[in-house]
């Protein structure tokens, strides 16, 4: 299985947002697994609930593609979660 990766800020703006998320719709429908997550970098990592909060709404923005393996969860300084596609091509 195929892992393919999007990387947030935790102030990702939303035409970023907007852009990252198409991508990431095309590498479901591919049907690549995706490992979405958001990178904290100094002392960012006091801003852990905008970056859930981003990675929650993208799960469910992209819920009729694919389905949430791995709720976001904190590792070091990077909060991860990963979607399952739906149907593989």
């Amino acid at each position: 299985m195929v892992v393919k990766e999007i990387r947030f800020g935790p102030q990702t703006d939303e035409h970023d947002y907007e852009f990252k998320k198409k991508h990431a719709i095309k590498f479901l429908q591919d049907g690549a697994k995706l490992k979405a997550y958001v990178f904290f970098k100094g002392r960012s990592i006091i801003f852990k609930e905008q970056g859930q909060i981003l990675l929650l709404k993208l799960a469910q923005e992209l819920e009729e593609y694919g389905k949430v393996e791995q709720m976001p969860k904190l590792e070091g300084k990077r909060m991860i979660m990963f979607i399952a596609p739906k149907k593989v091509k």
